[in-house]
């Protein structure tokens, strides 16, 4: 994956972004210090490429009734490319599972998942997850609540 060269300005627009999605141009020209067009222009181009992924609303998930957040670690039985290739594209058929990690140490995945109760994550654990050929282990461990939860990704600015 290359890396794209940021300057300042660029981690300004994104800060900037990352703290107010539905920002207009115009207010991100003003809170970067450009005048609209240059900072249109570079937008476009961290859009193009690929350093501005998507745009999204962030839900409360408890708000929506998905108040149960586990932290799942899977073993698999064989860790070689097909049975790897074949959990990842099972998973991702997934809407329960919100983050899927390949691991190192003690798991092969970690994923985070949410549900609306206990009852229905058991039926995603047993209907889904350990039905899925080549899963071996499965350790499961529920958030109490969130102590840090950020979308921002960290940014030097004067750098």
């Amino acid at each position: 994956m290359a890396q794209v060269k940021l300057d300042a300005l660029d981690r300004k627009i994104l800060a900037a972004l990352q703290q107010n999605g539905r920002i207009t141009n115009q207010e991100l020209s003003e809170a970067v210090g450009l005048s609209p067009s240059p900072c249109l222009r570079r937008l476009r181009r961290l859009e193009e490429s690929g350093v501005i992924s998507g745009y999204v609303a962030l839900v409360d998930p408890g708000k929506v009734d998905q108040a149960v957040s586990a932290f799942v670690r899977v073993r698999l039985d064989q860790q070689d490319d097909g049975h790897l290739t074949a959990f990842e594209k099972a998973v991702a058929q997934f809407p329960e599972i919100m983050e899927c990690y390949l691991m190192t140490g003690d798991c092969d995945y970690q994923l985070r998942v949410l549900s609306r109760s206990l009852e229905s994550f058991e039926d995603f654990l047993r209907s889904k997850l350990t039905k899925i050929p080549g899963v071996s282990g499965v350790t499961t461990s529920f958030a109490l609540r969130p102590v840090v939860y950020n979308t921002r990704v960290p940014l030097e600015i004067d750098g």
